[in-house]
């Protein structure tokens, strides 16, 4: 009988967790994917399970200035922000990385917030949710805000861990080489184990809060407005997402759809994909919208779905197989067992998506990303909240020799090129860009090394 079969796998797991500090009901948590993994749940969801889903826009609905208002007094912000931007070549914070003049992700997001306070005169708590590796230098970087706190809230709570699980037999990986390569994180799923663990869900509702704002911290379009809220307050739903239309480059990611079976909303990932659908996948006419992870939760019907649950949503499974080190093919595969925030839109009856333009998911992956958010693409005013003054955003590939940031920086030693007027910019081989540089139309570059000069015009 197998260790996965015979119980130890589970047994293994279960005591390395419970010596590393993690919170009982977390381990409770994996305890029931683990059952999953143990039955050959894979959490696929066949495209034959499930039909498209059209949506509502913001822009048809009527809120009052009043109702947003409203809405907004009684919302708490909870940011994402437990990531380390590992695949730019970071070893702290992601939401530490500069966007302009100075400001980094967590500046921008304290100022919006601080900004929407002033303005409408609410609370607005924000709230970060950190791992173990983001909590110190996160809070350090936001301690110059000294009104950012808000009483009787916390400025953070932490994420859970977990351990990778070895592909054949289940059994926790041991990797003496780095023991942190052992654990991973258990998805964005993991926020509703974390809030109710940490005391934050009561904390919230006994402090008057009825809604919670949720968005990830490298996504600076996610900005609590008034007019959303007060939609959501007005709707009476107890969950919705926020959706944008998927474009050429959205086509391998994940999108909504409806259960055949009982009409429910449920949130496609690419991992749960079968090869065989990934073309209905990539179908950009068939499944039109996709998730921006900007949340909108009734505080309330989440504790009654938790309680009623005895503390586990039980959302879909990810099987998330990849090696020990991420960063090195040869090291042993393993599971890591995941799930997606945006998923427990299938478990609250008279859930809601809503389209919104797409200048609310702004989310920074890449260094392609990042090039566009520090172009002049977009405007940031005295609100702090992004504004895209371009026509369009311009596709951007940069080579892989910009991949890590800090190689990424030394090619834009001048800052970024304007961006404003290009549909696209694509780069092959290794070249330093000088001050002033724009681009218009499409542009290329091809050479295995060169210097774009200061003042250089690219493009058609």
């Amino acid at each position: 009988m197998s260790p996965a079969r015979s119980g130890a796998g589970l047994a293994l797991a279960r005591e390395k967790m419970a010596a590393a500090g993690v919170d009982p009901l977390a381990i409770e948590v994996f305890a029931h994917y683990y059952r999953q993994l143990e039955l050959g749940e894979t959490g696929m969801i066949p495209e034959s399970s499930i039909e498209p889903l059209d949506m509502p826009s913001i822009d048809e609905m009527e809120v009052s200035d009043e109702a947003g208002r409203a809405a907004l007094a009684e919302t708490a912000v909870i940011k994402l922000n437990g990531g380390l931007g590992t695949s730019m070549g970071m070893e702290r914070a992601k939401s530490l990385l500069c966007v302009r003049r100075g400001l980094s992700f967590l500046d921008i997001i304290a100022r919006q917030v601080l900004h929407l306070r002033s303005t409408y005169d609410v609370p607005l708590p924000l709230i970060f949710m950190n791992s173990f590796r983001t909590s110190g230098d996160t809070l350090a970087a936001l301690a110059r805000y000294a009104d950012l706190p808000v009483a009787g809230l916390p400025l953070e709570f932490l994420q859970n861990k977990e351990p990778k699980l070895l592909e054949k037999g289940l059994t926790p990986v041991s990797w003496p080489k780095d023991p942190s390569l052992e654990w991973c994180p258990p998805g964005h799923g993991d926020i509703y184990t974390a809030m109710t663990s940490t005391g934050l869900l009561g904390t919230l509702l006994d402090a008057g809060y009825r809604r919670l704002f949720i968005s990830n911290s490298d996504n600076l379009g996610a900005v609590p407005i008034p007019r959303i809220a007060g939609w959501f307050a007005t709707s009476g739903a107890p969950f919705a997402i926020e959706s944008v239309r998927r474009t050429a480059s959205d086509r391998k990611g994940g999108h909504f759809a409806t259960r055949r079976t009982d009409g429910r909303i449920v949130l496609r990932e690419t991992a749960q994909t079968l090869p065989g659908d990934k073309d209905a996948l990539a179908d950009l006419d068939r499944h039109k919208f996709m998730s921006t992870n900007n949340i909108w939760i009734d505080l309330e019907a989440l504790k009654t779905q938790l309680d009623r649950r005895d503390g586990i949503l039980g959302l879909p499974l990810i099987r998330n197989v990849k090696t020990v080190d991420p960063g090195d093919a040869s090291t042993p595969s393993v599971i890591q067992v995941e799930t997606a925030m945006g998923a427990a839109i299938e478990i609250f009856e008279d859930a809601r998506t809503i389209e919104v333009g797409r200048d609310r998911y702004v989310p920074v992956k890449t260094t392609n990303d990042l090039l566009v958010l520090r172009s002049d693409v977009y405007d940031i005013g005295a609100d702090f909240v992004l504004d895209q003054v371009a026509d369009v955003v311009p596709f951007v590939e940069l080579d892989g020799s910009y991949k890590l940031v800090a190689d990424f920086d030394k090619r834009f030693k001048a800052g970024a090129p304007s961006l404003r007027k290009a549909t696209s910019l694509v780069v092959k081989g290794d070249w330093d860009f000088g001050e002033d540089v724009v681009v218009v139309g499409e542009a290329s570059l091809d050479g295995e090394r060169g210097r774009v000069e200061s003042g250089s015009r690219l493009g058609s």
